[in-house]
């Protein structure tokens, strides 16, 4: 991060033209790649740490770390020297700082067991207060926490996992647990509040677990990078790695294992069931992309090609071959349960490819669970979705999840 920022007016009210190379680094952009270390320890994070966002503030510059999905807050003085900084609750994410004068700010911040709140940081004293401007919620999470823990992936690299349990749960591998991931176009899988639907898992005795993994943008671009293109392979191997790791710990074990995605998570679901079928017990995927051979010449498929590549280049069809799932489903395996689904209304990912795979896997599948596809005439890609639908949707993925993973459901009173 350099200064000066931006033009500044000349006296005649135009912009005067700044001489960048006279500019002066304030903070430093790390590359995000850390030690590398294999080790699958919670240790200290923050050499991998990458900058989010800032916020110039009257003789304050405040900076917003990343570091693997967390957020960090760091203040500095026009020199570059470290002033006070907001302590932030742990696990948590800074979605927005505002400036309100005199160096002090407000900042929004989230975390999975409490909804978002404004802060405000007063920079004389270095303390935060929380404000009334808050979202609320009919339920609480006082009964949970979240634990930040490290799998370790194929090649060595540490990936983090969050997983919200009730507190006192047993580790006994019984656990049903719901693994989430999505992995692409440098998306932060950063901190939110965990909602309605992660209530009623853990009401039901389960473990919801986060990964961040490789092609999001939780350690900064190189991270990103290191899981699009070429390497998406990567992000395969971060998120199986999170599962063994979850089986390891004693959370659960594959037959009380389900995972969830959508969209390039939903690519994400069919490369996992087709390379470890065995590995987990449900898959669901909503409006995924499955055929990568044929995507490009989708309505939108186009657009896509700097994340996944071309086909049109023969090191990207290789590897975009490797992986394809649709391409790599074996006749005469047994699959686990998988819901599909999908929006006819969809312009973003063609519904074909939830139809097709849900055709090829039904035909090729020797277990007995089932291959289903949801279809919605109503929806489309999950933006704008009216809100009956959204609770449909939700309704039908758990009582999936719940038949599936042998969840009997026992109703919880207020």
């Amino acid at each position: 991060m350099r200064l000066p920022l931006a033009d500044l007016p000349s006296a005649k009210g135009n912009s005067t033209k700044i001489d960048l190379a006279k500019a002066k680094t304030i903070v430093a952009q790390s590359s995000g790649s850390g030690s590398g270390s294999s080790s699958g320890s919670n240790s200290d994070d923050s050499s991998r740490a990458a900058v989010e966002s800032f916020e110039p503030a009257p003789g304050r510059l405040y900076v917003v770390d990343i570091i693997g999905g967390p957020s960090r807050v760091r203040v500095f003085d026009p020199q570059g020297h470290p002033l006070a900084a907001p302590s932030l609750p742990p696990i948590s994410a800074v979605d927005d700082v505002v400036s309100i004068g005199g160096g002090n700010a407000l900042l929004l911040e989230s975390s999975y067991l409490q909804p978002a709140a404004w802060y405000r940081f007063d920079a004389a004293s270095g303390k935060s207060t929380r404000t009334a401007l808050s979202q609320v919620a009919p339920y609480n999470f006082d009964d949970a926490e979240v634990v930040r823990e490290f799998a370790v992936s194929k090649d060595g690299t540490r990936v983090p996992l969050n997983i919200i349990r009730r507190k006192g749960v047993k580790l006994d591998g019984h656990n049903p647990t719901l693994l989430y991931g999505y992995g692409g176009y440098g998306v932060n899988e950063s901190p939110f509040f965990a909602g309605s639907t992660t209530r009623v898992w853990l009401d039901q005795g389960g473990v919801y677990a986060i990964a961040n993994i490789r092609g999001g943008g939780e350690y900064g671009e190189e991270w990103h990078k290191a899981g699009n293109l070429t390497h998406k392979q990567n992000v395969f191997d971060d998120f199986v790695a999170c599962a063994q790791h979850l089986i390891d710990q004693k959370y659960t074990q594959p037959s009380h294992l389900a995972i969830l995605g959508g969209s390039n998570g939903g690519l994400l679901m069919g490369a996992a069931l087709t390379q470890h079928p065995d590995l987990f017990r449900a898959v669901v995927s909503h409006v995924g992309i499955y055929d990568m051979l044929r995507v490009e010449l989708d309505p939108n498929g186009e657009f896509n090609t700097t994340e996944f590549g071309t086909v049109k280049k023969r090191d990207e069809f290789d590897a975009l071959y490797a992986y394809s799932p649709y391409h790599h489903v074996k006749d005469g395996t047994a699959y686990p349960a998988v819901l599909f689904l999908t929006g006819e209304n969809d312009h973003r990912v063609n519904p074909l490819h939830s139809r097709k795979m849900t055709a090829r896997l039904q035909a090729a599948n020797s277990s007995t669970r089932p291959i289903l596809l949801r279809t919605s005439s109503n929806s489309g890609h999950g933006i704008g979705t009216a809100l009956n639908e959204r609770i449909e949707q939700g309704a039908d993925v758990l009582s999936f999840l719940f038949a599936q993973l042998d969840v009997k459901f026992v109703p919880v009173s207020k």
